[in-house]
């Protein structure tokens, strides 16, 4: 009795210590999991600040140079998009856009001196592009987050975990054109 009672106990000890690093390393996914959120939560904060300096510069844009309608109109529409996207892949597409079209609009304050002197369109356009800085750098947390989870999911054991759990690797947030990885040149 003695030797099967020292191999219950073993086993037992075996199935507790299998049972606490299964618990460990689906905590360890879901803290990784909850950050990559948390990263994207921010990147979604500065692209709401973006979004809603769009319409004040427009504004200002419109004032100087309404015979432009066709621009202002493309940076309304593409600001919208972006507003609306519902998936990561979606928000990189239509932020691809927004980028775009702002790069036509501040290139339209080139052909408007008095546009590039007004005071409060140099105070909109330093706000964006501080804005867009912001929003580099939280794309950057985000994709290292993301990069962080998706890695936690793929290594042995806990790529067995993540599936028996069913964790879904993440999508990281990616620009489709070198050109459109840069911020909108606002200088002027």
């Amino acid at each position: 009795m003695g030797t099967s009672l020292v191999v219950a106990l073993v086993i037992v000890a075996l199935g507790l210590v299998l049972v606490f690093m299964v618990i460990g390393i689906y905590n360890g996914l879901q803290r990784k999991r909850i950050g990559a959120q948390t990263a994207w939560s921010d990147v979604d904060v500065q692209l709401k600040r973006r979004y809603d300096l769009i319409p004040n510069l427009v504004n200002t844009v419109k004032g100087y140079a309404a015979h432009e309608k066709g621009t202002l109109e493309a940076v309304i529409s593409a600001r919208q998009r972006a507003i609306d996207a519902k998936s990561i892949g979606e928000q990189a597409q239509a932020e691809n856009m927004l980028t775009q079209t702002l790069g036509r609009l501040f290139a339209l304050a080139e052909a408007y001196p008095n546009l590039k002197a007004n005071e409060n369109f140099m105070h909109l356009q330093e706000e964006l592009t501080s804005t867009e800085n912001k929003v580099g750098f939280a794309r950057q947390h985000y994709n290292r987050s993301v990069s962080q989870y998706n890695e936690g999911m793929a290594v042995f054991p806990a790529n067995m975990i993540a599936g028996m759990f069913n964790f879904q690797r993440m999508d990281f947030f990616e620009l489709e054109d070198s050109v459109q990885r840069e911020a909108p040149k606002v200088a002027f």
